[in-house]
């Protein structure tokens, strides 16, 4: 089946290290992968496990200023230009991905012109290239945001089978997923689902079943030493975690792509 599921929450709740462990999941189950680093402090590749030579010979799409300009018609940072509101980006997905270990990576990068949804080529592609893999790419659809989601236009949006939003236990996070989830809901995303990460004791575990609707919580993730092991010596944390770390992320995985099939 057909997944696409967005990740977003409060910056370094660990978004990106539960994209990149679903991204391995999918693997093993037989999806064929693309993730998606949407979040301008790009860290999916390192969550992933890849190595820092391997890191820095990703360049972000925003940065490939020749293949905005073909595909737009436009030159990069100029303005009172005309181009390309529907540039084509059906090839983008497959040609500019990086492949590592079953998992297809495109790093989106950030606007450094104009504004939050700058009608600039940078952003015109970008928000085109989201409709297409999200609307009509029969895959495994992982997106990791930030707490904003500048790059989902509506459009896009309504393909998104699931936005799950991470939390820690913490009032500001909570705050933080709140405003995450009305967002989602007004541009159109139907199904939202919640989950907690950096739990660390009981305590922990009961503030977020209290502060979340039982409907919406999928669980808790606990907080693992292993997790910064794996940030640490660039090691994918699927291969590393230990075994009740690994047995939370998978149920957790389990519950998401339910939701989705449901």
């Amino acid at each position: 089946m057909a997944l696409k599921l967005a990740i977003s929450g409060k910056g370094g709740v660990g978004k990106s290290t539960i994209a990149g462990v679903f991204a391995h999941l999918a693997v093993a189950d037989g999806f064929r992968v693309l993730a998606i680093d949407a979040d301008p402090d790009a860290n999916l590749a390192a969550a992933l496990g890849m190595s820092e030579a391997q890191r820095r010979r990703i360049v972000p799409l925003a940065e490939r200023r020749a293949l905005i300009e073909q595909r737009t018609g436009a030159k990069v940072r100029q303005y009172g230009q005309v181009f390309k509101l529907n540039p084509d980006v059906a090839d983008i997905a497959e040609k500019e991905s990086t492949e590592f270990r079953g998992v297809h990576l495109l790093v989106l990068g950030a606007i450094e012109s104009g504004g939050s949804g700058c009608a600039c080529p940078e952003s015109v592609l970008l928000r085109s290239l989201l409709m297409d893999v999200v609307l009509y790419k029969e895959d495994c659809v992982i997106l990791d945001f930030e707490a904003g989601l500048e790059h989902l236009g509506r459009a896009t949006a309504q393909g998104v089978d699931l936005m799950l939003v991470v939390v820690e236990p913490g009032r500001r996070s909570i705050e933080t997923a709140g405003n995450i989830c009305r967002m989602a809901s007004e541009i159109g995303i139907g199904r939202v689902a919640i989950v907690g990460n950096k739990v660390r004791n009981e305590n922990d575990r009961v503030f977020l079943e209290v502060s979340l609707a039982a409907e919406d919580y999928l669980g808790g993730l606990s907080f693992s030493e292993t997790i910064c092991r794996a940030d640490r010596e660039n090691l994918a944390l699927v291969d590393i975690m230990e075994a009740p770390l690994a047995a939370q992320f998978r149920e957790v995985w389990e519950k998401v792509k339910a939701r989705i099939a449901r």
